[in-house]
């Protein structure tokens, strides 16, 4: 079975964990327009596409026990001229020095970690994500709308990328010729929709004889899906073209402590309102994919498990 995640962040490596042992022919189709922390320094130093968001799915696709793989998640301290910087981004940022080329350096960093699967970037086209307000106030980079510096109470009402991007013919070949789609989990309109964005994507997520399954987020984030239901976020992806024959959503609970502390930093679980999206033709594939200690995550072996029952 041939799958294609399309997303970026923790929401992809969280993907990709769970499924690259369990399909063939896994690929992850990876937003290529984040500007803030490390990616975004080497960005604007070094004139390249950011890597973060590849370093992250080329991680989730190595061998969990190999000694590069810890190299790629190292992160320098506050002690250390390079702090902040991951080595994983240093080593993308030499590598496309290297070889003149950000695909030559995804490809060898592929090989070099022995990834079972493929990274695929959504773009090559250097463009930042915007974004427009309910109050008519325009938002431009990934980063100002991950942590807002207006009033997060605002909705995002239209996103586009500045300039337009075209589409990686080989993440749109990965599309089309894929037996099931994942979209998601991750932040809505500052990882999941810009991939939506690129010229070409939708075009292919209509044209793919795959199912498409949308994984909606846990979690409400303030400034980008304050309020949201379940619906709320189907409604932006079929909006942007993503066209999702399913959306799995999650049915158990954090304790009441920790959802006290996601309360305080003013996110909330998202609400399954399962009328709402029936009348939007999506199918409601509802479980539990949560996992269980600190933090309020996608269980990687639940999830993993939950979209292979769905492609059957």
């Amino acid at each position: 079975m041939k799958v294609v995640v399309i997303g970026g962040g923790t929401g992809s490596f969280t993907v990709l964990r769970g499924l690259k042992d369990k399909v063939e022919g896994l690929s992850a189709v990876v937003s290529m327009f984040d500007s803030g922390g490390s990616t975004g320094l080497l960005r604007d130093e070094f004139g390249i596409l950011p890597p973060g968001d590849v370093r992250r799915c080329l991680i989730a696709l190595a061998d969990e026990n190999d000694m590069l793989r810890k190299l790629f998640m190292f992160r320098f301290d506050e002690h250390s001229s390079l702090q902040g910087h991951s080595f994983g981004n240093l080593f993308l940022t030499a590598l496309t020095e290297i070889t003149g080329s950000e695909a030559e350096a995804i490809r060898q960093a592929s090989k070099i970690l022995r990834i079972k699967g493929s990274v695929l970037p959504v773009s090559f086209d250097n463009c930042h994500v915007c974004a427009e307000l309910e109050n008519g106030l325009t938002i431009k980079g990934e980063t100002n709308i991950d942590v807002p510096k207006h009033d997060p109470n605002l909705r995002i009402v239209k996103t586009w990328l500045a300039p337009e991007a075209k589409a990686n013919p080989e993440a749109v070949d990965a599309i089309l010729q894929a037996d099931l789609v994942v979209i998601g989990p991750g932040d809505l309109f500052s990882s999941i929709i810009p991939n939506l964005l690129v010229k070409g994507i939708p075009e292919a997520l209509k044209k793919t004889k795959a199912k498409k399954v949308y994984v909606c987020n846990l979690m409400t984030k303030l400034g980008e899906s304050t309020g949201f239901k379940a619906s709320d976020f189907v409604r932006e992806i079929k909006r942007y073209g993503g066209v999702p024959d399913a959306v799995v959503c999650n049915t158990s609970k954090g304790s009441p402590v920790l959802l006290k502390k996601y309360a305080n930093q003013n996110q909330f679980p998202v609400f399954v309102d399962e009328k709402e999206i029936e009348k939007l033709n999506v199918k409601l594939a509802a479980g539990d994919v949560m996992s269980t200690p600190e933090l309020i995550r996608h269980d990687s072996e639940k999830l993993a498990n939950f979209l292979i029952k769905l492609a059957r």
